[in-house]
């Protein structure tokens, strides 16, 4: 079975510098209009509701110096998302915007206890009909997915870089994909600046779908699109016919 469908989804849905913001409402509307999957990342707030927003800081987007672990919900609606008049959008507004009219993949941002919040999130598509997959950097927290739902569809997200992990010994973990024996990832994520032909060998021959991202022009795309099953694009639109593979 091949798990990366589409060739082409848009990270933080299709966004600019401008009037709309990547992870916002206008975003995943303008993605879905296009056909293009939408890319996301989700939080949870300190009264557990889950939001949509990249960073675990709030001030490059909002310009509050806070974690975002740390507000409720509602301190978070009162936030503007980089000068503009949109908020950020908590999970379930999104999915009733995206109303199974195309893929979600879904990154989990969790860097803290596992459990609340993966609970939540299955719980929540537990009732959404459309078409998701979950990613993440944080193989704990697919371990505590894939123990539970066997059948959801869960990739390993992974760089060469962990600048916010100070253990060696951790980052080396990360990297080299040490987890994988135990999630038993369905695809891998990879950071597109690290791949290679030998590599993407090693994942077919693993029968191991690979995602490349995140590509911002079409000289990157052109140079890895032979090396990949699908890409996570932004900041430019790719020259195709048909998204589906």
């Amino acid at each position: 079975m091949k798990y990366v469908k589409y060739k082409f989804t848009a990270h933080r849905g299709l966004h600019n510098d401008n009037d709309i913001p990547e992870n916002s409402l206008p975003a995943f509307e303008i993605a879905i209009k296009k056909g293009y999957p939408i890319e996301l990342d989700v939080h949870l707030t300190s009264d557990k509701e889950l939001v949509v927003f990249h960073d675990e800081n709030l001030k490059r987007m909002t310009g509050v110096n806070k974690i975002i672990e740390n507000c409720q919900l509602s301190e978070l609606k009162k936030m503007n998302l980089n000068g503009t008049k949109q908020s950020i959008p908590t999970l379930d507004e999104v999915l009733e915007l995206v109303n199974c009219k195309v893929p979600l993949l879904i990154e989990i941002k969790n860097e803290y206890k596992v459990g609340i919040l993966e609970d939540k999130l299955i719980s929540k598509l537990s009732n959404y009909k459309g078409e998701y997959i979950i990613e993440s950097f944080n193989p704990l927290s697919l371990l505590w997915i894939r123990k539970r739902y066997k059948n959801i569809i869960l990739g390993q997200l992974v760089t060469k870089d962990y600048p916010n992990i100070k253990s060696v010994f951790v980052r080396w973990l990360l990297k080299n994909m040490f987890f994988n024996f135990l999630v038993k990832p369905d695809f891998i994520a990879y950071d597109y600046k690290y791949i290679n032909n030998k590599l993407y060998k090693k994942f077919k021959n693993r029968n191991i779908d690979l995602f490349l991202w995140t590509i911002r022009n079409n000289n990157d795309y052109k140079s890895i699109q032979n090396l990949c099953d699908g890409i996570i694009f932004e900041n430019f639109i790719p020259n195709i016919t048909n998204n589906c593979k």
